[in-house]
This record gives C-alpha cells, sequence and structure tokens, in this order.
C-alpha cells in the first residue's frame, strides 16, 4: 500500500436540496471536503493509505469532519483541534446557463490559526511516498505557507515525490505576502505539478496560449524556471452549459507531449471537487502506471467525479479503468 500525505483545510460545504436557491429552501444538506481532502479521500477509495494533516473546531463540528474522513480510511491522526471555528462555504448549484455560486466563510478558522511549529514534519514524512499540495493551503495564512515550506523541504530531503496544484485564489491571500511569489517558491520545490498555460501565466507573469504548441512552450519555460519540476499535467474543459461539459488531459513530461481522449459529460451531478479527482486519479496513476495511463486514469476519474454528489470522488480502480476502455453507456451492471 502506498502512502500519500496531504496538507489543507477541512471545510463544511453547506447547501440547499437540488438546484434551489437558498431563498427558496428551509432545508440544507452537509458534506466535509477541501481540495487536499477531496484528493485524500479518492485516493483511500483507490486502495492507497491517505493521510490527512489539518486543523478542526475543538466541538461536535470537528468531531463530525474527522469522523467523516475516517469513514473514507483517512488517517487524521495528524489532525490537530482548535478553539477557533471550523471553515464552511454555502454553495447554490447553477443549471442550464445559470452558474453555481459559492459564499466562503473560512476567515479565522481553525486551520488558518494552525502552527507551524507544532507540524513535525519528519515524522508525518516517515515512510510517505508521496506528498500533495495546492495554492489554497498557503493563501489561508502566513503559519499554513510556512507550515507547508517545511513540508516540501523535508520531502526533498526525503526524495518524495510531490504534486502541486498551485491554483491561485486573489481573494485569499489577505495577510501581506506576494501571492506570486510564494507560489512560485513552492512550486520550485515540487516535482509534478498540475496545470497548463493558465496556471503558468498566473504563477510566472507569462502570456502563453492556451494551443499545444503554447502549451508545450510554456512546459518548457516552467521547467527552466523551476528545474526541480519532472513533468506537468492540464486537465482543459469545454462548458456548454452548467450541466453538460466535455474534457481531455494532455502532459509534458520533459521530451514528449501525451494527450487523452475527451470525454464528454451531458447531465452533471455534482461539478465541485472535479479538479481533486483529477489530482487524485493523476497521483494513483502515477504510483502504479506508466505516465499515458497515468493521463488517462486521471481524466476519467475527473469525468466519473461529475456524477457524483459531494466535494469527493468515490468511485474505485475498477470504474475508472471502464471507462479508459471505453465503457461509456452508463448501463446497469447486473
Amino acid at each position: 500500500m502506498k502512502k500519500v500525505v496531504t496538507f489543507g483545510e477541512i471545510i463544511m460545504r453547506i447547501s440547499p436540496p437540488g438546484n434551489k436557491k437558498l431563498i427558496q429552501s428551509n432545508q440544507l444538506e452537509y458534506y466535509f471536503g477541501g481540495t487536499e481532502v477531496n484528493v485524500a479521500i479518492s485516493l483511500s477509495q483507490l486502495g492507497n493509505g491517505a493521510n490527512h494533516v489539518s486543523a478542526v473546531s475543538n466541538d461536535f463540528l470537528g468531531k463530525a469532519a474527522t469522523s467523516y474522513l475516517n469513514t473514507y480510511g483517512v488517517d487524521t491522526d495528524f489532525v490537530q483541534t482548535s478553539e477557533d471555528p471550523l471553515g464552511l462555504y454555502f454553495l447554490e448549484v447553477g443549471a442550464v446557463m445559470r452558474p453555481s455560486t459559492i459564499s466562503y466563510h473560512r476567515s479565522h478558522s481553525a486551520f488558518s490559526t494552525i502552527k507551524s511549529s507544532d507540524l513535525d514534519w519528519e515524522q508525518i514524512l516517515e515512510h510517505c511516498n508521496w506528498f500533495h499540495w495546492t495554492g489554497i493551503t498557503p493563501a489561508l495564512s502566513e503559519e499554513a505557507y510556512k507550515g507547508l515550506k517545511n513540508a516540501l523541504l523535508v520531502a526533498q530531503k526525503k526524495n518524495i515525490p510531490v504534486s502541486a496544484d498551485p491554483a491561485y485564489r486573489k481573494n485569499l491571500w489577505n495577510y501581506g505576502i506576494d501571492a506570486r511569489a510564494a507560489l512560485s517558491e513552492l512550486s520550485g520545490l515540487s516535482t509534478i505539478f498540475i496545470g497548463g498555460p493558465n496556471e503558468i501565466n498566473e504563477l510566472l507573469g507569462t502570456n502563453f496560449t492556451n494551443d499545444t504548441d503554447d502549451f508545450i512552450k510554456s512546459c518548457k519555460y516552467l521547467q527552466e524556471k523551476f528545474p526541480y519540476i519532472e513533468k506537468v499535467f492540464d486537465k482543459t474543459r469545454v462548458s456548454l452549459n452548467a450541466n453538460w461539459h466535455k474534457i481531455k488531459s494532455r502532459m509534458w513530461d520533459g521530451n514528449t507531449f501525451h494527450e487523452t481522449e475527451e470525454l464528454e459529460i451531458t447531465h452533471i451531478v455534482d461539478r465541485i471537487g472535479t479538479g481533486d479527482a483529477f489530482a487524485s486519479g493523476l497521483i494513483h496513476g502515477l504510483l502504479h502506471y506508466d505516465d499515458q495511463k497515468a493521463l488517462q486514469f486521471a481524466n476519467a476519474s475527473c469525468a466519473l467525479k461529475h456524477t457524483i454528489e459531494g466535494d469527493a470522488n468515490l468511485v474505485n480502480e475498477e470504474e475508472i479503468v471502464s471507462v479508459i476502455e471505453g465503457n461509456l453507456t452508463g448501463r446497469i451492471k447486473r
């Protein structure tokens, strides 16, 4: 069993049922998630060991959050408790031409007040086979940024592969640090980059387009700036409306370009967490397959998440491989 460690906020998602707006409903549904949490849960469902590092509120919400992760096989031994509240967000699920909308409530949350000095990364990363981070974590507080940087330095010392999904969320960076400089520093300590020209442009101030030639050029430029990055993986999406998307994925391994076939999702059940499903599928694929099959696995994992309610992808390896093999009819299995 491969052990993967993730580091980030556990956040509670609250939304009215179905496609209702909040003003229409006096009922609410909830799930627990967060970008790194979603990756950990999915990796556990795929048969890997998953250990999530975080902090939750010292109340029944925090207990429910860790119990939720434990239910899906995620180890929470390194989840701290805090007197600060659990972060949460409200979601209204859109339909057709009406987009989904989100309102975050995570300022001064339990995770944002975590202390980097309380994180013993030598112990946490013992026997670890992979570490994953996203740009959400360092955006939440300076201590979270310092904690993540320490983790990456220890991972580098231990030769642990590190996947970076350096999503830049401008509205989260409110504590005075230069976001692009921080994300560049952290990306430079990573071995796998999840993103394409859009993310590279945000990170490095470039202006690459999204076509294949510029994707390759942007990857080469990224690797010139950050020599530790070995491979770049990117998911592209065409949105016809809120319920109908087409996705495919591509990669650059430093020498060769690969691309998957396009998968069409005509009736989206839940759009949240699909990028995290791509990341978890990619990590699992790179731990168990060659690069090209890992790319296919990530793309199929992402597509299947659109059919699962909640933040995390709960499909198993057999279901993902079936999609890779072209079984797309959704016929009942008896």
